[in-house]
């Protein structure tokens, strides 16, 4: 590893050990949960379902009388109902016509579907087969049991999450506050596409960092502002900085092509009153990073390279985000395959590539690089599956070799 370079692993100890979590909590309504991060442990007050009921529709009947009467023709002496209990009393011999997600009466203890029962004549049914005790019925307590914890502190709330907290009869919930993050480019060859006046002129490139960091940082449930594009000059950058700054917990910036630009950044973070936690990471791309500090508000300095800061942002800067927020950082997906590509790489990085899923000859899933190279080719981004992760350590890469496989959320269910 190249002196001053530092590893994922080093660089997230880190952050972890000099930023203390904002730990700001909001209540919310539960509809507007989705994707922000739980503040709370809940509990379940109650057990889901309350009472057995039926998985089908069907006839119920009591199981040990079906084996000790295997011939018998049941009287059905009742139509049950979801949301409309029974509440008379049923004799040895008799059955109930049930529908899903009604109460099963408790003397009855199995329930066979309609199409596999025989009507013999109006109220009275056959069961033609042996069945089995409790079959399609749904027991108390299957789904949850009172007390059980159904989301902790600290996690990301999913849809499904909703629903089982809509299941208990949650309408509110306490999460995180989001973050206020600014973002901005820099670089005099960089030109804002939403300028219709515009000329690109040679040597000049569309924006590509501004619009998808914006995409990723509203997709992760933070509040984002745009502060455009800075020009590489020390007195504009400054400038730009504290106007996001004054106004954001968090400042993205990327790019910055002009030469001894490092320098220049960490000039002007330090007359800022800054403290630079770390500076260029042992990743490929994304080496030339760097975050500093001013008590809890952030300044993140991503590469220019479009891939490189897709990659930076959700390796480090996501995770990053969540522990500023909450104090907890939830870790990619990594998935052990086997690989179908040759690539050699140096020992003093990780490398990430774009990367597909796809069968071998045997059916097997295998990984396998997908679009062109290159740190500010974002079009391999765009149609693959996620990112292959060679380690620090690993000179080389073999057919066959399993790697992690890191998805992309746009690719999971």
């Amino acid at each position: 590893m190249v002196e001053n370079e530092k590893s994922i692993s080093e660089v997230t100890s880190l952050l972890q050990k000099s930023i203390t979590p904002l730990g700001r909590r909001e209540e919310i309504s539960l509809c507007s949960a989705n994707g922000r991060i739980c503040a709370e442990h809940i509990y379940s007050p109650l057990s889901l379902p309350t009472t057995n009921n039926a998985a089908v529709d069907g006839f119920a009947f009591h199981y040990e009388w079906s084996t000790s009467h295997p011939n018998h023709v049941y009287d059905i002496v009742a139509e049950i109902r979801a949301g409309h209990p029974y509440s008379g009393k049923l004799l040895p011999g008799q059955a109930v016509a049930i529908f899903t997600g009604a109460i099963v009466p408790e003397e009855l203890n199995c329930i066979v579907m309609q199409e596999n029962c025989i009507l013999e004549e109006k109220k009275r049914v056959r069961i033609p087969f042996g069945p089995k005790k409790g079959l399609n019925i749904r027991m108390a307590g299957e789904n949850l049991r009172k007390g059980e914890v159904i989301i902790k502190d600290g996690q990301r709330i999913s849809a499904a999450d909703i629903g089982q907290l809509s299941a208990i009869g949650r309408s509110k919930i306490f999460c995180y506050s989001e973050l206020s993050i600014g973002v901005l480019s820099t670089g005099d060859e960089v030109m804002d596409a939403s300028n219709t006046k515009a000329v690109l002129k040679p040597g000049q490139l569309y924006d590509t960092n501004r619009p998808m960091l914006k995409a990723m940082v509203t997709k992760d449930n933070h509040c984002c502002s745009d502060y455009g594009i800075i020009i590489d000059d020390k007195t504009s950058l400054q400038e730009g900085y504290e106007k996001a700054l004054s106004e954001n917990n968090i400042v993205i910036s990327t790019g910055g092509a002009s030469q001894g630009i490092e320098d220049h950044t960490q000039e002007v973070l330090a007359s800022l009153g800054f403290e630079v936690v770390f500076w260029r990471i042992a990743m490929k791309p994304g080496r030339p990073m760097a975050v500093g500090k001013r008590n809890h508000q952030l300044v993140i300095c991503l590469p220019g390279n479009p891939v490189a800061t897709f990659v930076c942002y959700r390796l480090i800067v996501a995770p990053l985000l969540d522990y500023l927020q909450c104090g907890s950082v939830s870790n990619p997906l990594r998935i052990a395959l086997p690989v179908l590509f040759r690539h050699t790489k140096s020992e003093n990085r990780a490398e990430y590539l774009r990367a597909r899923l796809v069968q071998d000859k045997d059916g097997k899933t295998c990984i396998d690089l997908y679009g062109r190279k290159g740190a500010g080719v974002i079009s391999s981004l765009t149609g693959a599956d996620g990112l292959v992760e060679i380690p620090i350590e690993n000179s080389g890469v073999e057919p066959g070799m399993f790697l992690n496989f890191l998805p992309f959320m746009e690719r999971c269910l």
